[in-house]
Formats: structure tokens, C-alpha cells, sequence
């Protein structure tokens, strides 16, 4: 069953559903806490997640990578003394090296949506390959799961779903032809 249908009249996943899955995300700060939370649902369910979504917040420092990326020994235990988070070392410890390679990132294409923007498009495999070789605790799913729920991959919504509708009017990466056009003429000058 989809998500789609899954997520009706469910008081987490339907806000989440009609307000967020799927719809472009611009910023460091919004890619680095949806990718933070799909390394952390790995294993668990997403409902989890959503509900311990304030939680991660605040223990994230608002997912600013400037902040994030400077955390050490003593945020490591902190965080896992967190109960309003997932408290394991291997997922807390991702978060955080993961802020830091949005840092480089930035260094090399001004933020993290500009270097995904230069990316696309791409197949499922080749987005997997390159998180793999620019991120840590990025498995296929993890990287899948990010790329749709941020609008870089399609199959968010059901195409007879009215969310769809209002997500393709917003842009996603994967719906834009101009976008996709120009990220082409991008690869092709880089190579």
C-alpha cells in the first residue's frame, strides 16, 4: 500500500504527507535534518521518526551544519543521554560528519542543494554511488527515501494522489525539464 493511503487521517504521517513528502527542499539546514532523520529511521519506522522529530531538533541544534559539525565527545554523550532522539552512536555520529561534509560541500558548490542540483539528474544507482562516496551511513534505501522525500527522485506521491499535483507545481528536481536541461549542460562542461 502507498504512502499516500497509508498516511490518511493519521495525525504524523498526514501532515507530513500533504505538507512536506516529496516538495522541493532548499537549504543546508532542511537537507541535512531530512537526511539526519532518514540515516536514523534505518531499522525503525518513520512514525518514530515523526514523532521524535521536535526532539531531534533541538538536540541537532536545529540541524545548522556549522553547529552540527563542531560536535565532539561531549555532544556524543549528551546525545546519548538524549531520550527524545535515537540514541545510537553509529547514527549520531553520521549526523554529525555528515555536517561536516555539507561544509565541503559548500566550499565546492556554494550549499548542499546546488551540488544535488548539479547532480541531477541521475539513476537510483548512481545517486547510491555518489552518496556512498560523499557521505557516511548512506545505504541505497537512506539515499532513495532522501532523494523522494526531497523531491529529487519521483515516486513520492500516486500520480491519483491531489498532493501530486500541488508537488509538481512547486518544481521537484525530477519535474522540471529546464532544470534537468541544464543540469545536462552542466555534467557535460564539468567532464
Amino acid at each position: 500500500m502507498s504512502y499516500c493511503k497509508v498516511s490518511q487521517g493519521h495525525p504524523f504521517h498526514q501532515p507530513y504527507h500533504d505538507r512536506e513528502y516529496g516538495y522541493p527542499v532548499r537549504g543546508d539546514a532542511a537537507l541535512l535534518e531530512r537526511l539526519a532523520l532518514e540515516i536514523n529511521q534505518a531499522g525503525l519506522s518513520w512514525l518514530t521518526m515523526l514523532q521524535k522529530r521536535e526532539g531531534f531538533r533541538k538536540a541537532y541544534a536545529e540541524f545548522d551544519p556549522e553547529r552540527v559539525a563542531r560536535f565532539g565527545e561531549k555532544e556524543y554523550r549528551r546525545l546519548l543521554a538524549d531520550p527524545g532522539i535515537i540514541r545510537n552512536r553509529l547514527k549520531i555520529r553520521a549526523v554529525a560528519e555528515n555536517a561536516r561534509r555539507v561544509l565541503a560541500i559548500r566550499e565546492t558548490h556554494g550549499s548542499f542543494g546546488k551540488w544535488l542540483d548539479a547532480h541531477h539528474p541521475r539513476s537510483q544507482k548512481e545517486w547510491e554511488k555518489l552518496f556512498k562516496e560523499t557521505f557516511v551511513f548512506t545505504g541505497g534505501k537512506i539515499v532513495q527515501a532522501f532523494l523522494m522525500s526531497t523531491g529529487y527522485l519521483k515516486g513520492a506521491h500516486d500520480r491519483s494522489c491531489p498532493v501530486y499535483a500541488r508537488v509538481l507545481k512547486k518544481g521537484p528536481a525530477w519535474g522540471t525539464k529546464k532544470r534537468q536541461a541544464g543540469n545536462r549542460a552542466v555534467s557535460r562542461k564539468s567532464e
